[in-house]
């Protein structure tokens, strides 16, 4: 069974309730990142997970708060005694930002091994996994950015991520009948590069997932959560809708 926890679902500024948006998967063979927020490690240790269980860290986009706490994490990791290899995932102005970032740090004895992987957009990411599959599709964003799809090899079943985007034809067809779509809904009006949770109902709807969760969501940004899944619901999405939840959980 493949876990997905909530680590973070908020925007690029944090508030009382929302860390910045990000979440990791729990398999037999370990955990995989997806972005970093200022307080990953310790929303780990919340969430009862084992950092050293961590094999993989897949940053989406350079986008501080989808970004920002990887360093510090590497630091960390390695006072308490991890030494690797982590793989690391990401497009190549993502990686490349990263290893600027790392070295900037001058970490010296406090080093993890770290293998960079270079994603394509629309390949699968080489997790190794025989019973699951990644693939990432490039989203409309300010900058190059990756959306994902986990599926179950042996049923089919799919969540997916869009990351940061504004609606876009090909995001929709990736999004088609997952269980679980995790869209973000960053803003109360159109915006170029995000999506309000009119239109998140609305790409839920012509995919014809039976899930909506909104992340990288704030009401001082966007709208209250009621009012949100009532846009929702005026996209034209009858199923399942929620606001996202820091640490809520997904199985497939």
């Amino acid at each position: 069974m493949l876990r997905m926890i909530l680590l973070g679902v908020g925007t690029a500024v944090p508030d009382i309730d929302r860390e910045n948006t990000h979440m990791v998967w729990v398999a037999p063979s370990g955990l995989l990142l997806v972005d970093v927020g200022g307080s990953t490690y310790q929303r780990m240790l919340r969430a009862g997970l084992d950092p050293l269980q961590l094999r993989g860290v897949l940053l989406t986009h350079v986008h501080a708060d989808h970004i920002n706490g990887f360093a510090v994490l590497l630091f960390q990791l390695a006072l308490v005694g991890f030494t690797g290899p982590l793989r690391v995932y990401a497009n190549a102005p993502t990686l490349a930002l990263a290893q600027r970032v790392v070295a900037a740090f001058e970490l010296g004895q406090h080093q993890v091994t770290v293998e960079w992987i270079e994603l394509q957009a629309g390949a699968e990411v080489p997790l190794g996994d025989p019973d699951y599959r990644l693939t990432t599709r490039q989203t409309v964003h300010s900058v190059p950015c990756l959306a994902l799809r986990f599926e179950a090899r042996a049923s089919g079943k799919a969540l997916v991520y869009s990351s940061d985007t504004e609606p876009y034809q090909a995001g929709i067809q990736f999004a088609q009948g997952a269980a679980v779509l995790i869209h973000e809904a960053t803003t109360a009006t159109p915006f170029p590069g995000h999506t309000t949770p009119h239109q998140a109902g609305q790409i839920a709807a012509q995919a014809g997932v039976e899930r909506l969760t909104l992340v990288h969501f704030s009401p001082r940004w966007t709208m209250s959560a009621a009012q949100a899944i009532e846009q929702v619901r005026a996209g034209g999405f009858v199923g399942e809708a929620e606001i996202g939840r820091e640490f809520g959980e997904y199985t497939l």
